[in-house]
């Protein structure tokens, strides 16, 4: 299936659950969503046939934190975006609807701390037993303090 009919498929599938997609090269579709209608989009999307999880990005940005799915399904990557603000970085669980998300979600939530509402079990994945409680590795304000504490 092309791009534009998968474009339209979804347009047509969950329009009031999407803000915007759009296709960013070949073989790769960008589609923003709010985290309220996240878990519903998954769905859909896996109902569709994207039930394979490449991973889940997490990024801080100037206003907050970004939340990339990566799905895929016939050489076709599909990227669901959803944008959380840096007071409120918690974002709806996808394990129930594709257990693999399960250690993506654990790393985003032990680097950046974010929190994965409904998550069977957050304990740490990535950083060691001993690693101070709420202190995120990749927050942008714990790498600014570290540069100044080392002037």
């Amino acid at each position: 299936m092309s791009e534009t009919a998968i474009v339209k498929k979804l347009s047509d599938l969950i329009p009031p659950h999407i803000m915007d997609v759009s296709v960013l090269r070949e073989g790769q579709i960008l589609v923003q969503v709010s985290k309220d209608h996240l878990r519903n989009v998954i769905a859909s999307l896996k109902d569709e046939g994207f039930t394979h999880l490449v991973g889940i990005t997490a990024l801080q940005t100037e206003n907050g934190f970004e939340l990339l799915y990566h799905l895929s399904k016939a050489g076709t990557l599909l990227t669901v975006r959803i944008n959380l603000p840096l007071d409120d970085d918690v974002a709806p669980t996808i394990t129930d609807i594709i257990p693999g998300a399960l250690l993506y979600e654990r790393e985003a939530h032990d680097l950046f701390g974010i929190k994965f509402e409904g998550h069977p079990d957050l304990k740490p994945f990535i950083l060691p037993d001993d690693w101070p409680k709420d202190v995120y590795p990749q927050r942008k304000s714990r790498i600014m303090e570290n540069e100044h504490s080392t002037k």
